[in-house]
Order: C-alpha cells, then structure tokens, then sequence
C-alpha cells in the first residue's frame, strides 16, 4: 500500500484504505484496540474512524493519552485501560475510569460506557494479549523513527521534545513484550 497523500484528502493512503476496512466491520458492541509507536499515526487513524463511524452505532472513543498517569506510564495507563475500560465487558457491565490530569498530575473526572457501546481504545501500549482476546479488530500502525519523531514532534512541540527518549524506552519495552505487530489484525505502515 502506498502511504502518499491524494491529492482530494490529505490522509496517507494507508490510513483510508485501513479506514475503509475497518467502517466495513462495524457492528454494535465492537471493540476496536489501535495501538503503535508515537507518531505514527493512531489518533490520526482513530479520529478518521469516528468522523466516519456509522450514525445507528453508538461509540466511546478512549485515547490511553487521557489514561497515562505522567511520562512514565505507558504500562500503568494500558493496564489501567484493560481493567477499567475492557475488563468490564467481560461481564457485560459499564466501564468506568477517570481521565488523567496532566496539569494536576492526578486523576480527574470520571467518564462510563455501557457494555452495548462499541469501543474505540487507542494509544501506545494499547494492544496486548489481554486487550487482543477483547477486540474484534486490532490496528497497528508504523512508520520510520525519523517520521514518527518529525510528526510527535510538530503536533506536541516542546512540551513533548524532552520526553522522546522516556517515552520510547517504554515503547521499545512495550513492543518486545507483548509484539503488538504479530497480535493485529490490521497493518498500517507509513513511509
């Protein structure tokens, strides 16, 4: 797949087309788990999926970025995610969680989702073997370092420049772990 933008949309190839996939697989209830390394496009991919999730499907979007407790806590935001978010399913009950307040440094208000909405759960670390035997359709997307970083970089600027390396760590820590890649369903590279 080509990942150049066209010309009518300024979305790489591969994120539509991956779009478009996914849109063809929606049905109530779902759980979609978007995982991939920061930059590479997973809120970019998620937003395009919600802008066009079909109206008669109710749907919770969950960025792990709300869900992070600080710079490091990619492990603790993706359990907490599979336990407050996913887990609840198991037994058809509402999840509930609370967003992280990176300015309080605390938990903050509190959000829920009942167990018939489908779920759009995205971030870096989101996609394990646990969060996998949830979802119906696991998304990992990828792209050079060197793009990923450029992109991270443009969208988060300085705030995000002096945790790059931290993040990545425990990125690098994520991946060996639990290989999202080989757990998804869906591949998206971006050059």
């Amino acid at each position: 797949m080509s990942s150049a933008p066209s010309r009518s949309n300024p979305l790489p190839r591969a994120i539509e087309d991956a779009v478009d996939t996914v849109l063809g697989l929606v049905v109530p209830g779902m759980v979609i788990v978007v995982d991939g390394r920061s930059g590479a496009g997973k809120t970019t991919f998620a937003r395009e999926v919600l802008r066009r999730w079909p109206a008669d499907v109710d749907v919770e979007p969950v960025a792990l970025d709300d869900l992070y407790p600080g710079w490091d806590g990619l492990v603790a935001g993706s359990a907490y995610a599979y336990a407050r978010v996913l887990a609840p399913r198991l037994e058809r009950r509402a999840a509930t969680w609370q967003r992280w307040d990176w300015n309080a440094d605390r938990y903050g208000d509190v959000r829920a989702c009942p167990p018939e909405r489908a779920v759009i759960l995205e971030g870096s670390g989101a996609l394990t073997p646990a969060s996998a035997a949830l979802s119906s359709v696991r998304v990992w997307l990828d792209a050079p370092a060197s793009v990923r970083r450029e992109r991270a970089l443009a969208r988060d600027g300085e705030t995000y420049r002096p945790h790059w390396e931290r993040w990545a760590r425990q990125e690098d820590e994520h991946v060996a772990r639990h290989d999202p890649r080989a757990l998804a369903t869906h591949i998206v590279e971006l050059a």
